[in-house]
């Protein structure tokens, strides 16, 4: 049974420095973190969190070596002081059980973080639990550097109503068998850019829902997978546009398409403009290039109409 590991370096910071930032440092092992793998860590992740969001001065979060277990952890903003940091030299280790987490869609989740730059060395090999490895929401001003996630059920990053955010140096990868396992989903965000990151997941590597303007993606190896896809768009009528997205130098290696556009057969008032694909090299892939207007996965309870999404 595989388990979710994460090993990070975690920084949110408005300028990066290598070593950890100058101010307050909370090792979580002070807040009674076990470094064993068994012993469940949450509230001691969550305290040390607290604490650093508090704090009127720059401040580090620091996870020593080792692995420490923790459950669903939700990390709220807004915080004091827009510069935090995150060191995780260690692993963290998701539950085994599924019930610990449950339905609560995502491992670890940030919510409503300003000001917020992470460098970040996750490790996330995720057994049994629900949901998406790492989410962001309502956040802004973000940087996700050198993330490594592996096994989660779902989406493995998800980027939702976020502005200003950069990811890069991402590793992905899951089983062959696990569907919806998209490695970096942006919906309802603006200025994202996706860097330098390998991602062979099973679905999508990076998929581009509603209401996503401004978003910059190269450099990217992908595969195998679903390729890079834009939408599904055009499930709903009122829906939120995409426009001004930009894919170049990405490798395409055996997955089932390349770059794709996919819409619901049925009216709607939303519509895709601005993409751009550049530079895209394709070994073995099936379907390069794919426009798909009447969009219907499992082909059940298809609409049959004429995709509105222009």
């Amino acid at each position: 049974m595989a388990q979710i590991v994460l090993h990070a370096l975690v920084l949110f910071l408005f300028t990066f420095r290598s070593a950890i930032a100058e101010g307050l440092t909370f090792n979580v092992v002070s807040f009674g973190a076990k470094p064993d793998g068994e012993t469940d860590s949450t509230n001691a992740f969550l305290s040390a969190w607290g604490r650093a969001c508090s704090s009127t001065t720059p401040t580090t979060i620091y996870v020593p070596l080792g692995r420490f277990l923790v459950g669903n952890a939700v990390f709220k903003g807004r915080c004091n002081k827009k510069g935090i940091t995150i060191r995780i030299d260690g692993a963290l280790v998701a539950p085994s059980n599924y019930d610990v987490i449950g339905n609560a869609g995502n491992w670890l989740f940030f919510d409503d973080v300003m000001g917020f730059r992470s460098l970040v060395v996750f490790l996330m090999d995720k057994a049994q639990a629900c949901g998406h490895n790492l989410g962001f929401t309502n956040s802004n001003n973000v940087v996700i550097n050198g993330v490594t996630s592996l096994n989660s059920q779902m989406f493995h990053i998800v980027i939702d109503r976020c502005e200003n955010v950069k990811v890069q140096g991402v590793k992905v990868s899951a089983a062959g068998n696990s569907p919806n396992t998209d490695g970096i989903h942006v919906q309802l965000s603006s200025s994202v850019t996706i860097l330098n990151s390998n991602i062979p997941t099973r679905d999508d590597c990076i998929s581009i829902g509603p209401g996503t303007t401004n978003l910059w993606i190269e450099n990217i190896a992908c595969g195998p997978g679903h390729g890079i896809s834009v939408g599904s768009l055009g499930k709903e009528f009122q829906e939120p546009d995409v426009q001004n997205v930009t894919v170049k130098t990405v490798t395409f290696t055996g997955t089932e398409n390349g770059v794709r556009i996919k819409s619901w057969g049925r009216p709607s008032s939303g519509f895709a403009r601005n993409i751009l694909f550049q530079h895209a090299t394709m070994v073995n892939v099936q379907n390069p290039i794919v426009i798909d207007q009447s969009y219907c996965p499992n082909e059940k309870n298809c609409p049959g109409q004429v995709s509105g999404v222009e």
